[in-house]
């Protein structure tokens, strides 16, 4: 005998989540790393680490970079959410 389908309760709103919630870190770390371990290897001796020096201050002074445009899914939901769902019945 087949079982009826499971009805699911009505959606009270919709929200897609984000795929990336990843923080990204700065391009400046690795050059800041790299300096710190220089620095730590030569003891007070900074004239080995000069190169380092100058490629993290050219990091520093150049403009971060531009975020990616955030997506609009969200608020088309939201803003839809009347034509989609109705009562708790989905047009046809």
């Amino acid at each position: 005998m087949p079982q009826k389908p499971m009805r699911l309760p009505p959606l009270k709103g919709l929200r897609v989540r984000a795929p990336l919630n990843k923080k990204t870190e700065s391009p400046c770390v690795s050059m800041m790393s790299s300096l710190l371990a220089c620095w730590a290897s030569a003891g007070f001796n900074t004239s080995g680490c000069a190169a380092l020096e100058n490629a993290l201050r050219t990091c520093m002074d150049s403009p971060p970079p531009q975020d990616a445009p955030r997506n609009t899914i969200n608020f088309h939901l939201a803003r839809m959410y009347d034509r989609v769902i109705i009562s708790g019945r989905r047009k046809r």
